[in-house]
């Protein structure tokens, strides 16, 4: 009689009351599988078996890092990133960077939270909601965000623009809701058509109202970055 086993199966099936915590097991035990299916790969053998050759793929296990809590879409998982030692170069995961905390989602679902007038205080509270009790994000935590989101649209709004090679250009002024003040907020957009078919948005400048001045403004701008060709 043979006896049969599931290696890796979860503790327990799903009940609708505990689905999360069971999606959130499961993807906890996908990725740490993934991590060392990916050391295997690149060492060209499993835990524990020596190398085939002497010539055989470099390198060797050293244990794992220190566990690190990883904030994913359905809350946050516990990953022990393996240790490889022996190689050229030091072994960089695909799945797991170094330093990383959170998934591009997350990292992606932030900005849109503050976009959408969420105080830097409230971040905890509300990804507690969204992602379990594990997932805090703390002030500080945003106001650094919010540093290096300053720092990408300033970078984004300077680049120049010599490169492109632009026949047409579409300005437009699009008025937002947000705010307190009386006149409405608008922000002047220009989308630049390229030669090969593409387009591609090269200005967006907040403002309170559209006027010759301000679009003025808009299109020196562009001539500056060398977006708009002599003669335009």
């Amino acid at each position: 009689m043979h006896q049969r086993t599931t290696p890796g199966s979860l503790t327990s099936s799903p009940t609708w009351e505990g689905l999360h915590e069971w999606l959130r097991e499961a993807i906890q035990k996908l990725l740490q599988a993934a991590l060392e299916a990916e050391v295997t790969e690149l060492l060209g053998r499993v835990k524990y078996q020596r190398r085939a050759t002497v010539d055989g793929p470099a390198g060797y296990r050293n244990g794992y890092g220190r566990p690190r809590k990883l904030l994913t879409p359905v809350g946050s998982v516990t990953l022990r990133r393996p240790r490889v030692r022996g190689l050229e170069e030091r072994f960089r995961s695909r799945i797991l960077p170094l330093f990383a905390r959170r998934t591009k989602a997350v990292s992606e679902l932030l900005p849109e939270l503050y976009l959408h007038g969420l105080a830097e205080g409230d971040f905890n509270l509300a990804l507690r909601g969204l992602l379990g009790e594990d997932a805090p994000v703390s002030a500080a935590t945003v106001a650094r965000l919010k540093e290096q989101w300053q720092a990408e649209w300033e970078a984004w709004r300077t680049r120049r623009l010599d490169g492109l090679q632009v026949v047409y250009l579409w300005v437009d002024g699009v008025y937002v809701k947000a705010g307190l003040e009386k006149e409405r907020a608008a922000l002047l957009v220009a989308m630049a058509g390229l030669v090969d078919g593409r387009k591609e948005v090269v200005a967006v400048v907040p403002g309170y109202r559209e006027s010759v001045e301000s679009w003025a403004g808009v299109l020196r701008d562009l001539r500056d970055r060398g977006c708009l060709r002599p003669g335009w």
